[in-house]
């Protein structure tokens, strides 16, 4: 088991320095692994949003905006790639950062630092093509017109970002901000905030320009709402519960402010009678029980054609059995905790309501008996599920599959577009013209064919209905921080001539 690192005691990343709260609160840190205190955060108030609100804004603007906003993307590109090049090298404390913080197993913690720092090398690229992309010309039917557009950086970029991936939520938001030329005020969660205040001594280490990233930590009434309000805050990202969504999304309405939302999901997973069933087993169990199954994408409704339900189901149970479930730090960990008491507890009565309701819970649903302390959960298989049960329209966030058998095609197609969300949504066959059909079918923002959960860079991420909407990663990451300004000129010599000109005296 690996020794952990020296937690440090960091205040907020205000202006490229730090900055202890202006109420001096701060937050205790917890293990959730072990329950322990490991030590605490700064708490900001809405005093403190003000000041790295200020603080971004003088960034964005200084100077005209040349050292950053209005810099070449090159420029923006050498930190980007610097930030990478300092995850790599630190790549080991930070992964077990991580860990303690957000009781994941060490090795998922390990390949979330390999994605923050391929995120921030992606977006340096994408920071130095966009010089080349401004002033496209826009065909036109007139010859005495020529017109193009710039794009440009939105502004103070308000980035909220979730606890069940900390530092690699955070940069899939900060990545293509900074890349665009915004500015930004990052609000982590305060459930899993080390590895973003970090990120901030790593911004220290490469001279990122004061101001340009700012980083608050604390409550989100206290801290997460005032910024999401602000008025010189141009744009809100926010990435976490379909509710707080609402919230955001109604502050950001009084001031016509944009937004973009990744929000909830209760993602089907079809599997039909054509399949390797172990192949078919392994991918069903990675995308619930990935990261505890606190994943917004996972998979978590399991839909089953009828002819394999059984075979399936022994097999299903077979793996899950086989699962190590331990501390995360020790070796070969698959299944950490979940994030704090309260997500426990609130999983423990979505697989009690459902036992009530009369659902059958196949396998798990309780502490695994070899850990005493932590916030540990059980793979949790449930069958008998019907679509009006609590488990088969909410999202539990948890490790909790719900699965339900299907005889026909349509059916399939009907159970699985049978939610208010719309993140994800994967089939597995060995029919690809059925495969084709159903990625059609689906009603959500990603299909997975032959899989679950792949996420890449590249590609671009986000969901329908209430999961949200605006896509990040890839390119379609990069626009949501751009506005696109139209720019025309007239060419022509000649009088434009609408009107009647006045007599020559």
């Amino acid at each position: 088991m690996a020794a952990p690192p020296t937690i440090q005691r960091r205040g907020l990343y205000i202006r490229g320095g730090w900055r202890e709260p202006s109420l001096g609160r701060r937050l205790p840190v917890i293990n959730p692994a072990t329950e322990a205190t490991i030590g605490d955060i700064p708490a900001a108030t809405a005093e403190d949003v003000e000041i790295a609100v200020a603080a971004a804004r003088d960034a964005f603007s200084r100077d005209g905006g040349r050292h950053w906003s209005r810099a070449p993307g090159a420029v923006r590109a050498k930190f980007l790639r610097a930030i990478a090049a300092k995850i790599k090298e630190r790549k080991s404390d930070l992964a077990l950062l991580e860990t303690l913080d957000s009781g994941k197993p060490l090795d998922e913690s390990d390949a979330d630092m390999d994605d923050v720092a391929a995120c921030f090398e992606y977006y340096a690229d994408l920071a130095e093509a966009l010089d080349g992309k401004q002033r496209s010309p826009i065909s036109l039917p007139m010859e005495n017109f020529k017109s193009f557009v710039l794009k440009e950086p939105i502004g103070v970029a308000g980035l909220i970002t979730a606890w069940n991936y900390p530092l690699l939520m955070a940069t899939w938001k900060v990545a293509p901000s900074l890349a665009a030329g915004c500015t930004a005020v990052l609000k982590p969660s305060e459930l899993a905030s080390l590895t973003c205040l970090e990120l901030g001594a790593i911004c220290i280490e490469v001279g990122l320009p004061p101001g340009v990233l700012n980083i608050i930590t604390g409550l989100g009434p206290e801290a997460g709402a005032p910024l999401s309000s602000h008025p010189h805050v141009d744009k809100v990202a926010f990435t976490g519960s379909t509710e707080t969504g609402k919230r955001i999304m109604t502050a950001a309405a009084q001031m016509v402010k944009p937004v973009s939302l990744e929000l909830g999901g209760k993602s089907p997973l079809i599997v039909f009678d054509d399949v390797d069933i172990d192949k078919a087993v392994e991918w069903a169990i990675f995308g619930i029980f990935l990261n505890a199954g606190q994943v917004c994408s996972a998979t978590s409704r399991l839909l089953l054609h009828e002819k394999i339900a059984k075979q399936f189901l022994d097999r299903l149970v077979a793996w899950a059995k086989n699962i190590k479930i331990s501390d995360p730090l020790e070796k070969g960990c698959r299944l950490g905790s979940v994030i704090s008491e309260g997500q426990y507890e609130k999983i423990k009565k979505f697989i009690s309501r459902a036992r009530s309701e009369g659902a059958t819970i196949l396998y798990g649903g309780a502490r695994p008996q070899h850990l005493r302390r932590g916030f540990f959960i059980e793979p949790t298989i449930i069958t008998d599920v019907s679509t009006s049960m609590q488990i088969w329209r909410e999202e539990v966030f948890g490790p909790v599959l719900c699965i339900k058998e299907f005889r026909t095609e349509s059916e399939a197609v009907e159970l699985a577009n049978d939610t208010h969300y719309g993140l994800g949504g994967a089939v597995i066959s060995n029919d690809q013209e059925r495969c084709d059909r159903i990625t059609k079918a689906l009603q959500c923002g990603i299909v997975w064919i032959n899989c679950s959960q792949p996420t890449l860079v590249q590609a671009p991420w986000g969901g329908n209905k209430r999961s949200g909407f605006g896509r990040e990663l890839g390119e379609w990451g990069l626009d949501n921080y751009l506005t696109v300004k139209q720019v025309t000129k007239y060419c022509s010599d000649e009088q434009w001539g609408w009107y009647q000109p006045p007599s020559k005296l």
